[in-house]
């Protein structure tokens, strides 16, 4: 004979769908979803606004509603239990290659915002004119993190107009007839080529003229573009430092002069750090060439040593950028990895080289601050990199104990949990411009429908 059952199931919560007494029950016809996501709990950490201590965090809107110790849930609330985890502004990975050379044969984004990445500036060289547009499109579309794009250096010196008429055409000043003439003959790329944050050099794509070098620097510096150079070889770097002069420039990758491929790592490295400490040259490390392994074997390694010279500018604040570089599974591959991020900002922690808050800033407040510099627009330092209150609703949970994002909220929607993207959240994005963040650029809509209003 068969023995009854004598232990209890647990009850759960009533929020699932049943049929009662012959009824469909359907609990949010009851409790009437607010849309608020309450995260209970949490360490916070928010270098911006100097707090690190547990407390409750609401978002409503797409925005951060309140930052309290004790939050009271209401009635149609989705609460998030995040006791024992780290509570910090979205990461801002501020190199990521995203959809770069027109990316078909996986999803770069999905596993970005599953690492915790809410936020993310895509620098392809090989970019044209039209990223904007293309890319853009794919915003409208749906896409799971928020995104900006970079134009490459051949792209920015081909059209026939003189370095001060690309000046004028990138700060939105240029007559669009004018445009149609000396820029492109797509009235599209000419208005949506603009919203680009910055420009691109690659020495690995093309070894500019000195002439065209010094013209895209002068552009960015003067149009308030974010000048970013692919950084691998140490004579490249102090060619684009010498040319630049006073005008700022940004060593993309730093950590890659430490591979050995172009001379020694270690004096590569100790250079670069020299160069990043002219007031108007900044540099990054990438996280994957920070961890244990000190890279990754779908992309490169760095020496011990050259690992050392970087901890030691991090803990000088010489370099206080962290960036992944995008994706090991993508067509445009990366120099490392998100799945790099997290771990790397907790070892950073580990080996006494940044305090806590410290290492969470590379990715959050200290890129939104570099951004807000290169730009000149301050709306960076309000909307990205920061829980303050009234700043987008971008959030990553963090797991400390198995080092990955237990919650990514992008734009006050879950978009990653337990490290994976999530379907839900496949429009979760917005278009990352220098001048501010749009929900949609118009490309991805007006060849379905048009505004009433909207002129022809």
């Amino acid at each position: 004979m068969s023995k009854e059952y004598v232990v209890k199931i647990a009850p759960l919560p009533d929020m699932l769908a049943a049929i009662r007494a012959g009824k469909l029950h359907y609990p949010p016809n009851i409790y009437k979803p607010t849309g608020r996501i309450v995260i209970k709990g949490g360490k916070v950490v928010d270098p911006a606004s100097k707090l690190e201590a547990v407390k409750d965090i609401a978002t409503i809107g797409g925005r951060i509603e309140a930052v309290k110790d004790e939050i009271t849930p209401e009635k149609g609330d989705a609460i998030i239990s995040a006791e024992g985890l780290l509570v910090v502004p979205g990461l801002f990975d501020v190199h990521m290659h995203t959809y770069d050379l027109f990316e078909v044969t996986s999803a770069p984004a999905y596993s970005a915002v599953g690492h915790g990445d809410t936020s993310t500036l895509s620098p392809g060289a090989g970019n044209t004119l039209m990223a904007p547009s293309l890319l853009g499109a794919e915003i409208d579309r749906g896409i799971p993190l928020s995104i900006g794009v970079f134009i490459g250096a051949p792209a920015i010196l081909a059209p026939k107009a003189t370095v001060e008429e690309k000046i004028s055409f990138f700060k939105g000043e240029m007559d669009e007839e004018e445009a149609g003439l000396k820029i492109t003959r797509n009235r599209i790329v000419n208005r949506t080529a603009p919203l680009a944050v910055g420009i691109k050099d690659h020495m690995g794509h093309f070894i500019l003229s000195d002439e065209g070098l010094d013209a895209v620097i002068e552009i960015a510096d003067k149009s308030g573009m974010y000048f970013m150079s692919h950084t691998q070889c140490p004579n490249h770097a102090a060619r684009v430092v010498d040319i630049a002069g006073t005008r700022p420039v940004h060593l993309g990758h730093s950590t890659a002069v430490a591979f050995g491929s172009h001379g020694d790592p270690v004096e590569n490295m100790e250079q670069i750090v020299e160069f990043a400490k002219k007031p108007n040259v900044s540099a990054e490390f990438v996280s994957s060439h920070l961890v244990a392994s000190r890279g990754l074997r779908d992309a490169v390694f760095i020496s011990k040593e050259a690992q050392e010279v970087a901890y030691d500018a991090l803990k000088k604040g010489i370099v206080n950028v962290v960036i992944s570089d995008g994706e090991a599974d993508a067509t445009m591959k990366g120099f490392g990895d998100t799945r790099d991020n997290i771990p790397a900002l907790l070892e950073l922690v580990d080996k006494g080289v940044l305090s806590l808050s410290g290492a969470i800033a590379t990715m959050t407040s200290n890129p939104a601050r570099l951004l807000a510099e290169r730009t000149k627009q301050d709306w960076w330092l309000k909307e990205i990199g920061t829980l303050a209150v009234g700043a987008r609703a971008n959030v990553t949970i963090i797991d400390p104990v198995r080092r990955y994002a237990a919650f990514t909220i992008v734009n006050g929607q879950i978009a990653g949990f337990d490290g994976r993207a999530i379907r839900r959240g496949n429009a979760a994005g917005a278009w990352i411009t220098r001048h501010g963040i749009i929900e949609r650029t118009g490309v991805g809509d007006f060849v379905i429908f048009t505004y009433k209003d909207a002129s022809a």
